[in-house]
């Protein structure tokens, strides 16, 4: 791995100064930089994508809190929660980009957001001043395959009537894959921002015009310019895409492997299934089979058992086959 990230460096200390290049504002150096020292560009993130109701609920101004270590999961160690700030009126967020989806992700979210809101109580506040949490997840990966919508909206409600709601914590999960700009009626900063984290990477020369245009976009582009980050930073950066074709890796191993034996198995279930029913099918057969032979040969040998009486009490064998269905042949043999 050493030997292909110092390729990687070399390759671009060889490039020309006017060839721009830029990095994946996903990566965790790039998020936590334009996130996580630029109050005003998370501002805009979280007023763009959050589904806050009404300009007197838009964001104005944060602090951020001190990151904090949050539990392992199969696929981040001792990850760091990318962003927590907390606005003028007490409001908490947290925003997270996860490259990888795991099963495990859903509920650290639900943990770092209920301890975010537990901790509150910590300054002696009463329960009625307490204030909401929002969480805001990015994540390049689909986890929901069989829903077509990018952006799901989590909070506590009432089963029976959904529109009874208990305030306080509140989860925003965006399936970045699944995001397109076209045939869109969302507001134009939410686009805007979607694009800016799906359409930018290694590969990407020139940014679109549209993106420019916008002052918050325009100063997050700046700071994912390759540019900017010394060479250690960037060694981390491609160590950090190495890591993450690792875990892709082992995890679709294990998936392929779980099917493998989940098919093994479903095969194997079938063919016991498939043999005990085949011989449950076999026996009803062969008894039914047996029965009907055996009626026609006890129904055979009365006919013949009858006919032998009549033929020896001198009943013509044409009388005899009109009244046992038995041939003048079969007659004569008795």
């Amino acid at each position: 791995m050493k030997n292909k990230c110092t390729f990687a460096r070399t390759n671009r200390k060889n490039k020309k100064e006017n060839d721009m290049r830029y990095l994946d504002p996903k990566a965790d150096l790039t998020f936590k930089k334009v996130f996580g020292e630029h109050p005003d560009l998370v501002i805009s993130l979280l007023n763009a994508l959050l589904p806050l109701d009404g300009p007197e609920e838009k964001i104005v101004q944060v602090e951020y809190l001190p990151a904090e270590l949050v539990p392992e999961t199969p696929l981040k160690k001792n990850s760091i929660v990318d962003v927590r700030c907390r606005d003028e009126r007490g409001r908490i967020f947290i925003v997270e980009m996860q490259i990888l989806w795991s099963s495990a992700f859903m509920q650290r979210v639900l943990f770092n957001a209920s301890k975010a809101y537990v901790r509150q109580l910590e300054g002696g506040k009463k329960y009625e001043l307490l204030q909401p949490v929002y969480s805001l997840s990015l994540v390049n990966d689909i986890f929901l395959p069989d829903l077509k919508e990018y952006y799901h909206d989590y909070r506590i409600v009432q089963v029976e009537h959904t529109n009874k709601v208990i305030e306080g914590l509140r989860f925003i999960f965006v399936e970045l894959p699944k995001f397109t700009p076209q045939n869109f009626s969302q507001k134009k900063m939410h686009v805007l921002w979607l694009r800016y984290l799906t359409e930018i990477n290694e590969k990407t020369r020139q940014i679109p015009q549209e993106l420019l245009d916008s002052p918050e976009i325009n100063k997050a582009v700046l700071q994912i310019e390759e540019s900017a980050y010394s060479d250690a930073q960037l060694w981390g950066y491609d160590e950090f895409w190495d890591a993450v074709r690792v875990e892709k890796t082992l995890v679709s191993d294990a998936e392929r492997e779980g099917m493998e034996k989940g098919m093994a198995k479903g095969i194997e279930k079938g063919m016991a299934q498939g043999m005990e029913k085949g011989m449950a099918q076999g026996m009803e057969k062969g008894i039914a089979q047996g029965m009907e032979k055996g009626i026609a040969q006890g129904q055979s040998n009365e006919r013949k058992e009858t006919a032998r009486r009549m033929k020896n009490d001198g009943i013509p064998p044409e009388t005899i086959a009109k009244y046992t269905q038995l041939s003048i042949e079969e007659i004569e043999k008795l």
